[in-house]
């Protein structure tokens, strides 16, 4: 959440030549309801199961894609390994520090329904590390890794680098 996956997926797919996807967009769009709503109606299963029948859609549908997955998909089910193990693919950890998601997520609390809830700084940093915490072992598992604490388009240059 806030590492930039979106922001830097979009810039680089328009630099490969390739079509950004957002898969939590592609499963509203596929489900006709809101990420928020499905989690509500149907329950965190029904989503997780979608989410994986979505992810391995897209990996199978022969597009060039740069696709921005949502934080909790790499560690239900083998999604990761699903990645990882789909031909021409590489996983991509955009990798920024507790204290710089808590920053730039404090800027948009209301337009995200899990932590829409969160007052203050230190519920949002708790939240936040736990995740973090709790996710860690299935992100580190991506093929490259990158700092998100500067700027995007640092980013976007490492990420770059290390591909070729």
């Amino acid at each position: 959440m806030a590492s930039g996956k979106s922001f830097i997926g979009i810039k680089l797919a328009k630099l490969l030549g390739y079509k950004f996807t957002d898969l939590d967009h592609y499963i509203e769009k596929k489900e006709q309801q809101s990420i928020s709503d499905i989690f509500k109606n149907k329950g965190e299963l029904y989503f997780r199961k979608k989410e994986r029948f979505y992810l391995n859609e897209l990996l199978n549908s022969n597009s060039k894609l740069v696709i921005a997955t949502g934080g909790g998909t790499p560690c239900y089910y083998d999604n990761m390994n699903l990645i990882k193990n789909s031909s021409n693919t590489v996983s991509i950890y955009i990798k920024a520090t507790l204290k710089t998601l808590v920053k730039r997520v404090k800027r948009e609390t209301l337009k995200r329904p899990l932590i829409a809830h969160l007052k203050t700084n230190e519920q949002l940093t708790e939240f936040i590390g736990k995740h973090l915490f709790e996710r860690n072992t299935f992100y580190n598992k991506a093929n490259l890794i990158v700092n998100a604490n500067n700027e995007a388009s640092t980013t976007l240059e490492d990420i770059i680098l290390k591909l070729f």
